[in-house]
């Protein structure tokens, strides 16, 4: 297991002991959290607004969750940051499913968002205001915004809890928090893993002997789903991938391909690789589909 991980969900003493003598700096990031929460000018935008997001740092399943709920809204619009894009402002991933630029440039989430949302509108930008005046002038009729709990907008919040929780109730760098998790109580729908939807996964295109290479927050999550590899390469979530070291990987290893998330598989499709993706499906309860329809439905003006 990575030290971040560790740090995170299964801490030795040392780590403990770190995560203790962090907790001033913790404070200073909770009072910042909540005065920038407090402060926020409130939007009405004219348009219905799902927010899917957490309450924690790295994966918690949002990206495949909007993919299996947006999919049922064909002019809609997904705006998120573009997190480690190699773009800079508002740019516009797909208009109704039509991809309008690489992959670099929109950000591996954004990308992986527009390939499998043929009927969607996905955008990037910093400014979430911005681009949900840009998805109206593309013509959506509702917007999933990513991560945008925190925004002070007319919306439905959706928060995720992970089935695996952190060790500490901490805020960064204490623990994995990026606001209070209190406010798990103030989502109007809060939607936990194991109970309000499942994972199923599968392993497309398996060879005998795969390299496991992942670049997703806590890569310890796939564990429960792999098949036998014959090694695993981890790094920091979003990574880029360079393909002479890859091959260096493949050879050690004498691997027949590598075996990767398909959000990783998005920056590999270029590269010459034999790729055996782990495909993963959402099944969320019905319940869960009803509320979000619900709300399209009638804050539609």
């Amino acid at each position: 297991m990575r030290f971040i991980d560790s740090y995170f969900y299964n801490p030795s003493l040392l780590q403990k002991l770190l995560s203790f003598a962090l907790l001033p700096i913790s404070l200073l990031y909770a009072i910042s959290a909540t005065l920038r929460r407090k402060c926020a000018r409130y939007y009405d935008f004219g348009i219905p607004i799902i927010s899917v997001g957490n309450l924690i740092v790295g994966g918690s399943g949002k990206t495949p969750f909007i993919i299996e709920i947006a999919r049922f809204y064909p002019q809609s619009a997904v705006i998120l940051r573009g997190y480690k894009r190699q773009s800079k402002g508002l740019v516009v991933v797909s208009h109704n499913g039509k991809i309008l630029c690489t992959q670099p440039q929109a950000g591996d989430e954004a990308y992986l968002l527009a390939k499998n949302l043929p009927d969607a509108s996905v955008i990037v930008s910093k400014n979430r205001k911005e681009a949900i005046q840009k998805a109206k002038e593309l013509g959506a009729q509702c917007i999933f915004l990513d991560d945008g709990f925190r925004f002070h907008f007319k919306k439905l919040n959706i928060l995720l809890q992970p089935k695996l929780q952190p060790y500490f109730p901490f805020l960064l760098p204490s623990g994995m928090y990026r606001e209070m998790p209190y406010l798990y109580k103030y989502a109007d729908l809060l939607v936990r893993e194991g109970e309000d939807y499942t994972r199923e996964v599968f392993v497309e295109n398996p060879t005998p002997r795969m390299l496991l290479l992942t670049a997703i927050a806590n890569p310890a999550r796939l564990d429960e789903f792999l098949p036998s590899v014959v090694g695993k390469i981890t790094l920091q979530d979003h990574s880029s991938f360079d393909e002479p070291t890859l091959r260096k990987y493949m050879q050690s290893y004498n691997a027949t391909s590598l075996l990767v998330t398909s959000k990783d598989e998005v920056k590999l499709e270029n590269m010459g690789f034999t790729l055996s993706v782990l495909r993963l499906r959402l099944h969320i309860q019905p319940h869960i589909s009803k509320c979000i329809d619900s709300y399209i439905t009638t804050a539609k003006p």
